[in-house]
């Protein structure tokens, strides 16, 4: 069982907000949940699904909420 260590976005909003905490502390493995359900799900992904995941949301590709 991995024990991830999550750290809040730094474009985290005071008091909580809208935020997702994401941990890199396993090898090949990139963690992401709702900073507001820390015991809820967590999304794992590979290295290479991250990197294509982060550059679709930074391109555009999959919509963020407003």
């Amino acid at each position: 069982m991995c024990v991830f260590q999550f750290s809040k976005s730094s474009y985290s909003a005071p008091g909580g907000g809208e935020c997702v905490e994401v941990a890199t502390n396993v090898p090949a493995t990139v963690a992401v949940r709702d900073s507001k359900s820390a015991a809820g799900p967590v999304l794992q992904f590979g290295d290479r699904e991250w990197l294509a995941f982060r550059s679709a949301v930074i391109d555009g590709r999959i919509p963020t909420a407003p």
